[in-house]
C-alpha cells in the first residue's frame, strides 16, 4: 500500500479517461432529460430499456449491464455522481494507465448488475414473494468499485469528506461499505447488496488484474492464440511434407518449428 500525504483541497485535472467517461455521462443525461421533456412516453420507454431491471435482464435484455451506469435520475443525485467520478477517477488517473482504469470501472459496474441479477432471481427461486424495487441507474457501483480501489491501494491519503474533515482513504471505504451493509435491513437490500457487489468487482479487479488493464492482457492473450495457430499449421504443414517425401522414397524429419533435423550427422544444436 502507498503512503502518501494529503490531497489539495480541489478536483484533480479533467483529462484521459476521466473526461471521457464524464462526457459520456453528461452527454447521455441530457440527452434523456431532453428526450423526457420533449417526448414523455418515449423517455419512460428509453428509461425502462436502458436502465437494470433484473427481470428483464433473465428474460433477454443483455445489454442492460452496460448502458445502466449511464442512465442518471435527479439533477441532485447527479451531481453528486459525476462528482466523485471526477475526484476518484481523476487521483487513480495520476497513477495508473487508462486500460486499467477502464478495466476497473466496467468491472465494478458489471459486478453491480450481475450480482443484483443474481440476487434476484435466488430469491425470487426462493419464493419471498413480492421483492423490492431493484432497477438500477446511474454509476454508483463504479464509484464503490474506485472507492474501494483507493481505499486499498492508497489508504493513507487523506481525502476531504463531506468538505468539512480530513480521513484517511481506507476508513473513507469502510464507511461507505457500513452504510451499504446497514442498507440491507432496509427496502433497498437489493440496490445495497449490489453495490457491495460492485466493490467486490473492484477489490478482486486490482487482486488479480494485471497492471496495464484487461484490455492489454486481452490483446497478448489473443497474440499468444494467433502464434499457436501458426505454430500447429507449421506441424501440418511439415507432416504433410513428410508423408510426401516418404512416398518419394526419402525419409525426411522435422522438429516441432518445421525444421528438418539432420540425423546423418547427429547434429541438432545448430537448429537451435
Amino acid at each position: 500500500m502507498a503512503r502518501m500525504g494529503s490531497m489539495p483541497f480541489g478536483f484533480p485535472e479533467f483529462k484521459g479517461t476521466t473526461r471521457k467517461l464524464l462526457l459520456a455521462n453528461l452527454i447521455a443525461y441530457f440527452a434523456l432529460l431532453v428526450i423526457g421533456f420533449t417526448a414523455p412516453a418515449m423517455g419512460r420507454m428509453l428509461f425502462g430499456i436502458l436502465s437494470f431491471n433484473p427481470p428483464l435482464f433473465l428474460h433477454g435484455y443483455l445489454w442492460q449491464p452496460f448502458t445502466y451506469s449511464f442512465i442518471h435520475v435527479g439533477i441532485t443525485q447527479t451531481l453528486f455522481e459525476l462528482l466523485s467520478l471526477w475526484f476518484l477517477l481523476g487521483f487513480l488517473e495520476q497513477y495508473r494507465d487508462s486500460g486499467w482504469l477502464t478495466g476497473l470501472y466496467a468491472s465494478s459496474v458489471l459486478g453491480t448488475a450481475l450480482t443484483a441479477a443474481a440476487t434476484y432471481d435466488i430469491a425470487d427461486r426462493l419464493g419471498r414473494g413480492v421483492l423490492p424495487s431493484s432497477v438500477l441507474f446511474g454509476c454508483f457501483g463504479g464509484i464503490f468499485g474506485l472507492l474501494v480501489a483507493i481505499g486499498v491501494l492508497y489508504g493513507e491519503t487523506e481525502f476531504m469528506m463531506m468538505f468539512i474533515i480530513n480521513i484517511k482513504a481506507k476508513y473513507m471505504a469502510l464507511i461507505y461499505a457500513l452504510v451499504a451493509f446497514a442498507m440491507l435491513f432496509s427496502q433497498s437490500w437489493i440496490v445495497a447488496l449490489s453495490q457491495l457487489g460492485g466493490a467486490l468487482a473492484g477489490l478482486l479487479f486490482i487482486r488479480f488484474a494485471p497492471r496495464k488493464g484487461l484490455s492489454f492482457m486481452t490483446s497478448e492473450w489473443l497474440y499468444g492464440l494467433r502464434n499457436r495457430y501458426y505454430r500447429w499449421k507449421r506441424r501440418r504443414a511439415g507432416r504433410k511434407f513428410e508423408i510426401y517425401m516418404k512416398k518419394q522414397g526419402r525419409t525426411v524429419r522435422l522438429d516441432s518449428r518445421g525444421r528438418q533435423i539432420d540425423e546423418d550427422h547427429n547434429d541438432r544444436s545448430r537448429w537451435n
